[in-house]
């Protein structure tokens, strides 16, 4: 049994010493993704669900980049910095996933890394 880090010049960079994902047999760790855009290495500007969306993009390409995606997700993790924002958050978060619905937990933190970031979202997902 190994694990792989998973890594993709498309996603974005790491702000600190970790992998965006890990691999470990047919299972896939994503670490918690902010609302950075990989093309431009910056926080995408506007609101929660804005940032919502970015973040779950990024959550998409890195397991996707391990050869899984949203579909295979069995949990996500959402920390917010404000749960006032949750009915923002969970609209989107409720589009982007559709029909499939994996476990969730869904917390305020006391901040999170990088002025401006609203959401941060992490998953666990599996490769068919």
């Amino acid at each position: 049994m190994t694990h792989r880090p998973i890594h993709d010049p498309a996603l974005p960079a790491p702000v600190g010493p970790y992998s965006p994902g890990m691999g470990f047999e047919r299972l896939v760790f994503v670490s918690g993704q902010g609302a950075t855009d990989p093309a431009t290495g910056k926080l995408v500007a506007g609101d929660t669900a804005t940032q919502t969306r970015q973040c779950l993009e990024n959550v998409r390409n890195i397991l996707r980049a391990a050869g899984s995606d949203l579909q295979y997700a069995l949990r996500c993790g959402v920390f917010l910095l404000d749960m006032k924002e949750f009915k923002e958050m969970n609209a989107v978060y409720s589009e982007v996933f559709g029909e499939h619905r994996p476990a969730r937990t869904t917390i305020q933190a006391a901040a999170l890394p990088g002025d401006g970031l609203r959401v941060e979202i992490d998953c666990i997902a599996y490769i068919p």
